[in-house]
């Protein structure tokens, strides 16, 4: 095979990075000399495209410059518009900051305000963006990283990260406590805690009828307290999700949780506990042969039909009830509500779902890892910015409740009446 003996190009070294692109284009194999310095991690990808930004904006501000004073000229001193020399300024490129030279000019009256600057120095996405960076596992420290790093032109400080970051996790805390769910029918809620920094916070997410899932709330304080879990609720409440409709409670067993809800919702309430936690709780409750022999027991008595599992649930307590009372205790505590879901005639993936706090565990998860973020928590507020950026971040990724087709058959065990009285009319 024949070496090739056509030899590139070389582009004078004193050309501008925007003057040497139609070079480029018309000769490719002149671009192998940027290519060997990117293999060789001498330069990135970040870099080229970061000066080819900060050549081309001074070129658009150079052009905007001369459609006012015309061309520059050495030694011009006439017109209604001059040039006045140049100074530092800062554009933005996407969501980056760039430092550039750009062109002053003036009149008899001062300064003239330069074609184009004004929009190119506007930052109307930088805190939306920021906000999505931090709530993807990169700290305020490491922001600049996953920015373009071209040398001494980039001007994103750490403070200026989080000056942007609070204003936008804030108004995103805001909205989401204003959403209106007044034409939205939840079927199903699950209500649970989660410690930020020794903060306490309680959140809700929401299923509607088409399986949908809804960030709901958050409100700070303990899941101890039946009033922070009340004022939970009444904000949903004055959002329209009316109390007083059929809808199932999805828990982990909070007494102050019942509480709240049965004072809010009454008898339109159907809690179902989560079982995942009471067989924890009662297996941590006995030797480790003994648990495990207990939570087969749990998980078998939890199928099938309510009556049984219960009667069989409370045979297995009675045997432990002599050597293990606080372990008997647990199970038969709320025992009934462990099998809501079985009595609603609810099967299959829907009633796995359904079973347990999942469903906002999954979300709670992410919480837990955005708010690693922060190593040092000022106070309550700051925790509830984050939670909120957090659960906001878990939504995006948020799909249909598995057995989400099977939704009616629940609307309609959970609101017979209603649906007897639509057929009706």
């Amino acid at each position: 095979m024949k070496k090739s003996t056509r030899k590139a190009k070389i582009v004078n070294k004193n050309l501008s990075e925007l003057e040497a692109l139609p070079l480029l284009m018309a000769n490719p194999q002149a671009a192998l000399p940027l290519l060997s310095l990117i293999g060789q991690a001498q330069f990135s990808i970040e870099d080229l495209l970061g000066k080819l930004s900060r050549q081309f904006m001074e070129q658009l501000l150079m052009m905007g410059a001369e459609s006012v004073a015309g061309p520059k000229h050495p030694g011009r001193a006439g017109g209604e518009v001059r040039w006045h020399g140049r100074q530092e300024g800062v554009v933005n490129v996407g969501t980056s900051k760039l430092k550039v030279t750009r062109p002053r000019l003036r009149n008899r009256a001062g300064e003239v305000v330069l074609p184009g600057y004004a929009a190119l120095a506007c930052n109307a996405d930088l805190s939306r963006r920021i906000a999505d960076v931090l709530t993807c596992n990169v700290s305020t420290r490491k922001y600049t990283r996953v920015m373009y790093q071209c040398a001494d032109e980039m001007g994103i400080s750490r403070s200026a990260v989080s000056r942007h970051f609070i204003k936008d996790s804030a108004q995103a805390l805001a909205k989401m406590m204003a959403r209106d769910f007044t034409n939205t029918d939840l079927v199903a809620i699950y209500v649970d805690g989660i410690i930020i920094a020794r903060h306490h916070l309680i959140a809700a997410v929401g299923v509607d009828a088409t399986g949908a899932k809804h960030v709901l709330g958050l409100v700070s304080g303990s899941s101890e307290n039946a009033r922070v879990v009340k004022d939970l609720l009444t904000s949903l409440a004055e959002r329209g999700v009316d109390m007083n409709v059929a809808r199932l409670w999805v828990i982990d067993g909070s007494k102050a949780l019942r509480s709240a809800i049965d004072q809010m919702c009454g008898d339109a309430a159907r809690v179902q506990r989560c079982r995942i936690h009471k067989i924890r709780n009662v297996a941590e409750r006995l030797p480790k042969a003994k648990a495990a022999q207990t939570r087969w027991v749990m998980t078998q008595s939890l199928k099938g039909d309510a009556d049984t599992g219960i009667q069989k649930l409370k045979a297995h307590a009675k045997h432990l009830k002599a050597q293990h009372p606080d372990a008997a205790a647990s199970l038969l505590e709320g025992l009934e509500e462990l099998f809501t879901i079985n009595r609603l005639g609810v099967t299959g993936e829907l009633a796995r779902c359904l079973a347990t706090t999942n469903v906002i565990e999954s979300p709670n998860s992410v919480v837990r890892r955005v708010s690693r973020r922060v190593t040092n928590y000022r106070d309550v507020a700051m925790a509830m910015r984050w939670a909120a950026a957090g659960f906001l971040e878990a939504e995006k990724a948020f799909r249909r409740l598995r057995g989400h087709k099977n939704i009616p058959a629940l609307i309609h065990a959970l609101r017979p009446t209603i649906l007897q009285h639509q057929k009706a009319a």
